[in-house]
């Protein structure tokens, strides 16, 4: 019996990435060379393309060398943007237009009184960059019970997810969170920030896990987007997290009839042919 491949709707690059990639390559061929402030996405084959084309990324303002400086999907907070202004640079905005909507409620929550909290990863550059624009009132975490431990209790809390963030998960940390604060006087404001395109991949990528017997997810593992999208068809059904086709094993395939591919928002089309077609060809 011939194995099913299958792939999930809507995979490529999403919305923001589409644009902030687009905004790049135009910038390159106006200005020539072009610096990013960190990975403008979390994608090292994306990455390395648009390097072939002039677009080199600096870890820190200080070691920009070139007068053209974009800042990434992720955005970043408004002291790292003063920074920026003050060197005087020709600057690219690719910050994603549903982060920059997160940003926007971070800093209308935090003038409005309310203790901010950005249900997400602190190390991730996206959710730095909205808790910035909370003005240090506020923290960013995945367990509701860091907020118990707050002492006192903000009497206002207003809540926002990153944008990448699992909404069934983000939907659990908002229950933990009014236990926390019932009875004790707090008023809770929520703001759903969780991005359209991302839902819409995730619930794809769901329904195609609820079919096959065997998932592979396809993105770079500093990619938190993928990364929520492997642990949502990993509790479905077999999967393998996999940047490339090189790096699918023969083993993982003996057995199965019907596999599913998805890939992550910064995961081109190209690279997703490339795996249906190498497992085309490992199945044949």
């Amino acid at each position: 019996m011939k194995v099913k491949i299958e792939k999930a709707a809507g995979t490529g690059f999403c919305f923001g990435v589409k644009r902030a990639i687009n905004t790049l390559e135009k910038a390159a061929l106006e200005q020539g060379k072009v610096e990013t402030l960190g990975a403008v996405v979390h994608n090292q084959q994306v990455l390395q393309k648009l390097a072939r084309q002039g677009i080199t990324v600096a870890k820190t303002p200080g070691a920009v060398r070139g007068r053209t400086l974009a800042i990434g999907a992720h955005g970043v907070g408004p002291e790292v943007a003063a920074e920026l202004a003050e060197l005087k640079l020709n600057i690219v905005d690719t910050t994603c237009r549903f982060v920059q909507r997160a940003q926007q409620v971070a800093q209308r929550l935090a003038k409005d009184g309310f203790f901010v909290v950005v249900y997400g990863d602190v190390n991730h550059p996206e959710v730095k960059g909205i808790l910035a624009w909370a003005g240090g009132r506020g923290i960013a975490t995945l367990q509701a019970a860091d907020i118990k431990n707050l002492r006192p209790l903000p009497k206002k809390i207003g809540v926002l997810a990153q944008t990448t963030q699992i909404p069934a998960n983000f939907n659990e940390f908002l229950k933990q969170l009014v236990e926390v604060t019932l009875g004790k006087d707090s008023e809770l404001h929520i703001v759903d920030t969780i991005c359209h395109d991302i839902r819409r991949r995730q619930e794809s990528a769901q329904k195609l896990a609820e079919k096959v017997d065997l998932m592979l997810v396809v993105g770079d593992r500093t990619s938190a987007n993928t990364n929520r999208l492997a642990e949502l068809c990993g509790r479905l059904t077999t999967t393998h997290f996999i940047e490339t086709a090189a790096d699918i094993k023969p083993a993982w395939l003996k057995g199965h009839k019907h596999i599913g591919i998805t890939g992550g928002a910064s995961t081109d089309e190209e690279t997703i042919n490339e795996v249906l077609a190498r497992l085309e060809e490992m199945t044949s």
